[in-house]
C-alpha cells in the first residue's frame, strides 16, 4: 500500500480505528474522519508515532449534515489529486427518532445517505487514482432490514432503532452492486463487507445489546473485524473482484431483493434526490 492515498470514515475508534492503522503500518497515506477533534488529534499523534512507513491526518466532520459531509469532500479534493481506496465505515446505532436538519432520520443520514453522498463527490478522484477500491461496511443485519420507499424515515408508526440501523445496511449492499455496474469501466471496484459483530461497536442501548446477544452471544475484537476490510482494501487476489458481499474474506449470497435491479434503480434515484444531488457524476 506504499504511495496508496485512502479515506477511512468513521476511523477515531473501533474498526475504523483498526482499518486505518493497518494501513498506515503498509505504507499508506491515510485520512480518518471523525466528529471529536481532541480524540482524532491524539490518535493520529499516537499512530504516527508508533510507525514511519505510512501518514495519517485527521478530517473532522459530522456526518449526519450534508453540508459537512461536502465540506469534507471539498477539503479532499483541494489537498489530494487522487483518491485509491474509499473505506465508507462511519455508522451509528440511534435508539430514538431524531430528524436532521436535511430531513432525513439520523440513523439512515450516516449510515447510507453520507457515504452515498461522499461517494458520489470523490468519483473524479477515485477515478484518477485507479485502479482503486471502494468498500462499504454494511452487516449481516441487512437481512432483517427492508426499505419503504414511501417512508424511509420511518416516521409513520412507531420507530425502531433497530429496524432503521438494519434498513441502511440493506440500502447500503443496494448501492454498492448498482453503483459497481455503474462505474466497472473506470477502473473502479465497489464491495460490500460484514466485519462481524464487534464488542468495542456495541450501541449503548440494553434491548440493542440483548438483540445482538441472541443472535450472536459471540462477539469479535475490533482488530478481527477489521481483516476482511483491510483484505479488500489491499489484496492482490480481489482487486478486480467488484459488486460483492464479502464474510471472512469470501463472497457470500445477500438478501434476495438486493439483486433486483429495479429495486437498485429506485433507491438510486431517490438517493439523489435526499442528497440533493442535481448533476450526477455517473
Amino acid at each position: 500500500m506504499k504511495g496508496k492515498i485512502c479515506l477511512v470514515t468513521g476511523g477515531t475508534s473501533g474498526i475504523g480505528l483498526e482499518i486505518a492503522t493497518g494501513l498506515v503500518e503498509q505504507g499508506a497515506t491515510v485520512i480518518i474522519t471523525g466528529r471529536n477533534e481532541e480524540l482524532g488529534v491524539q490518535i493520529v499523534k499516537d499512530l504516527q508515532s508508533k510507525t514511519k512507513n505510512g501518514f495519517i491526518e485527521l478530517m473532522v466532520a459530522d456526518f449526519a449534515r450534508q453540508k459537512e459531509v461536502r465540506k469534507l469532500a471539498k477539503r479532499i479534493k483541494q489537498r489530494y489529486d487522487h483518491l485509491n481506496v474509499l473505506i465508507n465505515n462511519a455508522g451509528l446505532y440511534q435508539p430514538t427518532f431524531t430528524l436532521m436538519e436535511d430531513g432525513i432520520e439520523q440513523t439512515f443520514a450516516v449510515n447510507y445517505i453520507a457515504p452515498f453522498l461522499l461517494t458520489h463527490e470523490l468519483l473524479k478522484l477515485l477515478q484518477k487514482g485507479h485502479p482503486s477500491r471502494i468498500i462499504n461496511m454494511s452487516s449481516s443485519f441487512h437481512w432483517k432490514g427492508f426499505l419503504d420507499f414511501e417512508d424511509l424515515n420511518l416516521s409513520k408508526n412507531k420507530y425502531s432503532g433497530m429496524q432503521a440501523y438494519m434498513n441502511s445496511k440493506l440500502a447500503l449492499i443496494l448501492f454498492t452492486y448498482y453503483l459497481a455496474k455503474k462505474v466497472e469501466r473506470r477502473g473502479i471496484t465497489v464491495n460490500a463487507v460484514h466485519p462481524g459483530i464487534v464488542k468495542t461497536n456495541l450501541p449503548r442501548s440494553r434491548k440493542f445489546y440483548s438483540f445482538l446477544l441472541k443472535i450472536n452471544p459471540f462477539f469479535i475484537s475490533a482488530k478481527k473485524g477489521a481483516e476482511t476490510p483491510l483484505y479488500l482494501a489491499s489484496a492482490k487476489e480481489v482487486e478486480n473482484i467488484t459488486g460483492k458481499y464479502f464474510v471472512r474474506k469470501k463472497v457470500r449470497k445477500t438478501k434476495k431483493i438486493t439483486y433486483d435491479v429495479n429495486v437498485q434503480k429506485q433507491l438510486w434515484d431517490v438517493s439523489l434526490k435526499l442528497a440533493k444531488i442535481k448533476k450526477p457524476k455517473v
